[in-house]
């Protein structure tokens, strides 16, 4: 169904002004900045890639110059004093790379030269936190207005370069001198906000940094970026017209910051421009450093979801020092499904935010561990037609014609530690790939499952074991003595016991042994 409306998709548009003088469709986020207005003084924001993080401080912005007929009818127009305006200083690193040395020294002096082109101030102060510092002053003093500034993309010097150390940590370092400047110059500022996808740990980037307020994971700000149900509700409910409102939940909800869920905007956008689902947001970037990270530290895949942390590994992030937890968190592949507080700390358990997501990040991961399985789509195809109509002799078929296809020796090179790990990797993967519900280690009295699937009303419980020889069923042993069906009796389907058992000499399945 064509947009009727007239309004456009602001697909791309990080300009406020635009947005509200073209008809552009806008979700409403000025209550959030009103709050966070009251709240302090300065601040720091977490998110994801395309999540709004630009807009939002684009339309601070406006606020702060005193744009007043930009936001009639939002939420903070009737609470604003319109006739203070103040100067604003905005620093962006999202366009410029930062992989050779002096790339960044000569951005931000490039930037410092354009502002104060605009203001029409000029300064001969070769360094770059001296001179951010003189601008504030300067600023304050002729307008007798305190300074707003925002920083976009505050890390991405930093991330540009984490393949080159050196360089990486060189850049950390000059940005934590030029940031401390709005600690320095306190007095003379009204409000400032640094925005990126990574929170570096207090110990490197932020250590001059104390002042700042981390909104990241605050559950009152969890929806100040993404939308909300209630904003397809209203804003885009015209657009939204002969879409299945579960299958979109499914396909693009589920981020988690300790308070409401919000959808990816991205991927709610394409939506309603392609009228098709697809992994919209999950395809603008290939997390090629996850993905080499996560091999090179041997993390199974079947572990990614269900990962248990706590809300200090969640920010420790540094160069030299990389939680995988807190890379998965922070560039938005795992959310926070739970959050239970205990002897002072937040205990999270992460998971996958939604069906793109798990999709699009385990066939990534899957060609990583096969090798670039040939014919691996086909495959998986038939995979999902055989599971579809419940033909598990087919499904053996799959899986065997899938191992065989993985290059020799290739579970050697693999980094995850132990023969079951990879197979059960790789089977797993397979899986998640096709949409599937698809849960690992489900924990119940009798012990921990390694698998459960559920598809086409059928449960399936796998269990996987390695074997020196052609084994006598042990998997499947387990599977009946243990009871693990019993926690999927009240659910109605029919329940399947499916041991696998992987031999070392074959390197395939050497058992597939099902009951009933």
């Amino acid at each position: 169904m064509a947009n009727t409306t007239g309004r456009k998709l602001p697909i791309g548009i990080q300009n406020f002004r635009q947005i509200r003088e073209e008809g552009y469709y806008y979700a409403d986020k000025t209550g959030h900045i009103g709050r966070l207005l009251n709240d302090g003084k300065h601040f720091f924001l977490s998110r994801p890639r395309r999540f709004g993080k630009s807009l939002l401080l684009d339309t601070i912005k406006e606020l702060f110059e005193g744009s007043e007929e930009l936001f009639r009818g939002l939420a903070i127009h009737e609470a604003w004093k319109w006739c203070e305006r103040h100067p604003v200083v905005r620093l962006d690193f999202g366009e410029g790379g930062f992989m050779s040395p002096g790339d960044l020294l000569a951005d931000v002096m490039a930037q410092l030269d354009a502002i104060e082109r605009k203001v029409g101030l000029r300064s001969n102060i070769a360094t770059a936190p001296r001179r951010l510092g003189g601008l504030l002053e300067a600023l304050h003093e002729r307008t007798g207005k305190r300074v707003v500034v925002l920083v976009d993309e505050y890390d991405k010097p930093i991330l540009d370069a984490l393949g080159q150390p050196e360089v990486a940590r060189a850049n950390r370092d000059f940005l934590r001198g030029l940031y401390s400047t709005t600690k320095t110059r306190d007095s003379h500022l009204r409000f400032t906000l640094l925005t990126g996808v990574s929170k570096f740990s207090k110990v490197s980037l932020f250590s001059g940094l104390n002042n700042l307020i981390d909104l990241t994971l605050m559950p009152r700000y969890a929806t100040i970026c993404g939308y909300t149900e209630s904003d397809l509700d209203t804003v885009f409910e015209p657009a939204m017209a002969g879409f299945d409102r579960d299958e979109v939940r499914e396909w693009y909800n589920g981020y988690h910051w300790r308070g409401e869920p919000v959808y990816n905007p991205f991927d709610v956008l394409q939506l309603l421009l392609n009228r098709e689902f697809g992994p919209w947001w999950f395809e603008t970037g290939t997390p090629s450093f996850l993905v080499d990270t996560l091999t090179r530290r041997g993390i199974a895949t079947y572990e990614l979801d269900g990962m248990l942390t706590d809300d200090r590994l969640l920010s420790s992030f540094d160069v030299d020092e990389i939680s995988v937890e807190a890379l998965l968190f922070q560039t938005g592949y795992l959310t926070i499904v739970e959050a239970i507080r205990r002897r002072g700390r937040l205990r999270c358990t992460l998971g996958y935010p939604n069906r793109e997501v798990k999709e699009s990040l385990n066939s990534v991961l899957l060609e990583k561990l096969t090798g670039g399985l040939a014919n691996r789509a086909l495959a998986t195809d038939r995979l999902y037609d055989h599971f579809l109509s419940h033909d598990l002799a087919a499904v053996e078929v799959d899986f065997r014609a899938i191992f065989a296809g993985i290059p020799t020796d290739w579970h050697r090179r693999n980094n995850i530690g132990n023969y079951e790990g990879y197979y059960a990797s790789v089977f797993y993967s397979c899986l998640a790939t096709l949409g599937l519900d698809v849960r690992v280690e489900d924990a119940s009295s009798a012990g921990r499952l390694d698998l459960a699937l559920r598809v086409a009303g059928h449960v399936y419980l796998f269990e996987f074991k390695v074997v020196e020889r052609a084994g006598e069923g042990a998997a499947l042993k387990q599977l009946l003595t243990r009871g693990y069906a019993d926690k999927y009796m009240s659910v109605g389907e029919p329940i399947h016991m499916v041991g696998v058992e992987f031999s070392k000499k074959s390197h395939n399945i050497s058992r597939f042994d099902v009951a009933p």
